[in-house]
């Protein structure tokens, strides 16, 4: 039997790559995403292994610090101790946000990577004096105008040594400065957008600290003295509570486990994605499967007649099944590495993303054949046992087709199915949170259990009136094609289903997305009464000293910027907001729910509804923040607001802010500025841009803009995972075009007797898209419908987290639906010329 199988799969070329060609799909995805999460992880590795070089053990600021740095005493005290503690060499560095100019005057775009300030460490004193080269034409910047930066963004960015520039450090009051490149640096491991300027030491403190502290300590050990042995050294004489000591590995190891939380969710994100294609990817295995089968009818029952017992059709057709399942997954695995190649080009193009070797890993070449394999023998194993049951008496029938048996008790399980679903999502839609949310979740795993089971049911009425409505200017045509469109529901239903997922996770995608606007357009619109809002183009934040720019700026009325607090409370580290300036309750209007004003006192605070519940907070309390340096301030609550996304979770006076974060620790988020009586906002709008020009990436808008820019970051955040879709719709076109293909060599007979008495070419064809395109909209409705709900239940559970009102998008969904008439033409395509091309005489002559 296994020879039969394998000269069956020899005589039968087509089919052989169309199923090939099936397995590739649901497999192709798989392989890529884990070699292109493999290859980011081992560049993240290649990266990290180059951190902290030569260092032996490092004091840095404890982790409840925020941001504080460590004292002069100590750094003092360590070099004094140098001997006794077994210390070889010691240096100090800084580290800030930092702005850069390219050759074009316009800010560095880093694509999300690291843009940082630091001191330059001649390799003389350097710990590894060869971790970082200066390159041939370079040498030690001097002073405050003189920089040296790394290469790989140098030369991204038309830099180069002599080249005039602009540099901001992000923290501070730190001034736009204009700055030469001295030097160009040879940095191991630089990510894709990475950028690091160094200055010289001595104009590093002055930028970067409050002067009496520095960023952090780096040791290297004498001979005969471990890492391990310096740590605990050095820790002995620390201070435990504001400093901790670290070895270089322990250094490395940490670095590496922050970002293990992002690999671990970006990995998560991308099978999730990869599974969303193998579910897809299943379908059209099953339903090629099922097809070949039922063309086999004739075949396995004469196998069956010159006595093959029903074990071994069943096994051969597993055999084939495990060949082709070999064959595909080994192409889907090369597909695969082409995919993650070309994410890993555009990753790196447009991120900041390590730069690194493709890594294609054992474990992605076995996944890929084992998904492969499996997928397929699982797939084929239904049709498989259908095709043990073929009599010997059907060599003697003319049909070939897999007919549509009873879908009552399929139909019932469906049902029952949709009932759970509908409870479980309409429960969790008439509540917040988390755990409603999970219901809904589970009740869309319900809903798709549903549709698969109950999908033939709903293709019968569905395909059949919408068939009759397309079809009625086609006459007969028509009327064909709405006949073969509903001769096997099964079949129809699991074409279909490829397209409904795929469309199901855009809708929701699309809800989510459109909710998100809303809700953002209606906290501007209600909340901020201000005419124009500076901020940073990067969603970053801008130097403190723009505040001064602007308030110098004739013509400013009222304006007030928002600054960022760090301190402790009640023994842990929080983060509020700060309002700087004069008219907070002009230009951003809150909705005060305890409280007579929406002025912020000098020395209090304003807080959330949901901070001040959650933490227990009244009017009138007095409360006592923690600065880095152990210094007690005493806040007391002056109001309680409505939740806004605008500001959270309070609002802190400028007085406080002030006693709580240090000069050199500021930073401020947005401003909101009115213009003076008589000054016209477009009037104060152009002295702000001229005022504002050396800031590098400061934008203006006024409101409408504003949302335009929110707008602009959510859909940029949704075409990542759009196309990750794209994918998967991509497979479930591919999937109709391969259903459609063995349909044409499963009807050959019945084309070519069309074709003998009289039916033209372009008949044949118009018949083929009309029956993809009745498949791809039911399966769009079908996804689009159960989208919706979905899409409107989990909205509606995110209330807590300050999500509006559900928005449909209805551009979005009809635009769906109409795209479906496009994609089942466009899949249609080849298998309607195959089946134009049908001889006549060949295909009757085909017995």
């Amino acid at each position: 039997m296994r020879r039969v199988s394998l000269r069956n799969l020899a005589a039968h070329k087509l089919r052989l790559v169309l199923t090939v060609f099936s397995i590739m799909l649901g497999t192709s995805f798989v392989a890529g995403s884990m070699v292109f999460t493999a290859s980011i992880s081992n560049a993240f590795n290649s990266l990290f292994d180059n951190v902290a070089p030569g260092v032996s053990a490092e004091v840095s600021p404890s982790a409840d610090s925020a941001g504080e740095g460590v004292e002069d005493s100590v750094v003092a005290e360590l070099r004094s101790r140098k001997g006794e503690l077994g210390i070889d060499r010691l240096v100090t560095d800084y580290s800030a946000m930092v702005t850069v100019a390219g050759a074009d005057g316009k800010a560095i775009s880093t694509g999300g990577a690291p843009s940082t300030g630091s001191a330059f460490i001649p390799a003389d004193e350097a710990l590894a004096p060869d971790a970082t080269t200066v390159l041939p034409g370079g040498r030690a910047p001097k002073g405050k105008g003189e920089i040296a930066i790394n290469a790989s963004a140098a030369e991204k960015n038309g830099l180069k040594v002599g080249s005039e520039t602009k540099v901001i450090v992000g923290q501070g009051s730190s001034k736009p400065m204009t700055v030469t490149v001295v030097a160009l640096l040879d940095q191991p491991g630089a990510t894709s957008g990475f950028v690091n300027v160094q200055f010289e030491a001595a104009v590093a403190r002055q930028l970067m600290s409050d002067g009496a502290s520095v960023g952090l300590i780096d040791m290297r050990a004498v001979d005969g003295v471990s890492p391990e042995q310096l740590r605990d050294r050095v820790a002995a004489i620390v201070d435990p509570e504001r400093y901790e000591v670290r070895t270089g590995d322990q250094v490395r190891d940490d670095a590496k486990s922050t970002f293990t939380d992002f690999l671990n969710i970006f990995q998560a994100v991308l099978l999730a994605f990869a599974a969303i294609g193998l579910v897809v990817g299943t379908f059209i295995i099953y339903n090629t499967f099922s097809m070949i089968v039922a063309q086999r009818n004739k075949e396995l029952a004469l196998l069956r007649a010159v006595g093959a017992s029903k074990q071994q059709v069943s096994r051969s057709v597993l055999f084939e099944a495990f060949i082709v399942g070999v064959v595909g997954g080994a192409v889907g695995l090369v597909i695969g590495i082409g995919l993650a190649a070309l994410l890993k080009m555009l990753a790196n193009s447009g991120t900041g993303l390590p730069e690194g070797p493709l890594t294609v890993t054992p474990a992605a070449v076995l996944a890929a054949l084992f998904v492969g394999i499996v997928v397929t023998m699982i797939s084929a194993w239904v049709p498989a046992s259908r095709a043990s049951r073929v009599a010997p008496v059907e060599a003697m029938r003319a049909s070939t087709a897999e007919d549509g048996s009873n879908l009552r008790r399929r139909t019932l399980v469906g049902a029952g199915f949709g009932v759970l679903a509908l409870g479980l999502i309409i429960g969790g839609a008439t509540h917040v949170g988390v755990g409603p949310a999970v219901a809904v979740g589970i009740g869309a795993g319900f809903a798709i259990l549903a549709a698969v089971l109950g999908g033939p049911a709903l293709a019968q009425p569905f395909v059949g009136g919408l068939g009759r409505v397309l079809g009625a200017p086609f006459g007969k045509i028509g009327s064909l094609a709405r006949t073969n469109a509903v001769r096997n529901p099964r079949r129809t239903s699991a074409t279909a289903f490829a397209l409904t997922l795929g469309l199901l996770l855009v809708s929701i995608i699309g809800i989510l997305g459109a909710s998100f606007k809303g809700t953002a357009d209606e906290a501007v619109d209600t909340g901020i009464g201000a005419e124009l809002i500076i901020s940073d183009t990067n969603q970053q934040a801008l130097p403190t000293s723009i505040v001064d720019a602007v308030a110098g700026t004739d013509g400013v009325g009222s304006m007030v910027a928002f600054g960022v607090v760090q301190a402790r409370y009640d023994g842990s580290f929080m983060t509020g907001q700060a309002a700087v300036g004069d008219g907070l309750g002009d230009l951003l209007r809150l909705e005060m729910l305890d409280g007579a004003s929406a002025e912020v006192p000098a020395d209090g605070l304003l807080v959330t509804e949901a901070f001040a519940s959650k933490k227990n907070w009244h009017r009138g309390d007095k409360l006592t923040f923690t600065t880095i340096g152990g210094k007690d301030v005493e806040v007391t609550v002056a109001g309680v607001f409505k939740d806004t996304p605008l500001v959270q979770p309070w609002i802190m006076g400028a007085e406080a802010y002030r006693d709580l974060v240090p000069r050199s620790l500021r930073m401020t988020t947005f401003v909101l500025v009115s213009p003076a009586p008589g000054v016209t906002s477009d009037e104060l709008r152009e002295r702000l841009d001229t005022a504002t020009a050396d800031f590098l990436t400061v934008q203006i808008q006024d409101p409408e803009e504003f949302k335009g820019t929110i707008a602009g970051v959510i859909d940029q955040m949704l075409a990542v995972l759009y196309a990750m879709l794209g994918l998967a719709l991509a497979i479930a076109i591919l999937g109709i075009v391969n259903t459609l293909a063995l349909s044409v060599v499963e009807r050959k007979r019945e084309i070519g007797t069309l074709r003998a008495i009289g039916m033209l070419r372009a008949q044949v064809r118009r018949s083929i898209y009309l029956e993809s395109v009745l498949i791809a909209v039911f399966g769009a409705v079908l996804g689009v419908c159960i989208g919706s709900v979905l899409g409107w239940a989990l909205t509606r559970t995110l209330a807590k987290w300050g999500l509006g009102d559900p928005v449909m998008p209805w551009s979005l969904i009809g635009g769906t639906v109409l795209a479906a008439f496009v994609v089942g033409i466009l899949a249609a395509l080849w298998p309607a010329v195959r089946a134009a091309r049908t001889k006549p005489l060949e295909a009757i002559a085909d017995l």
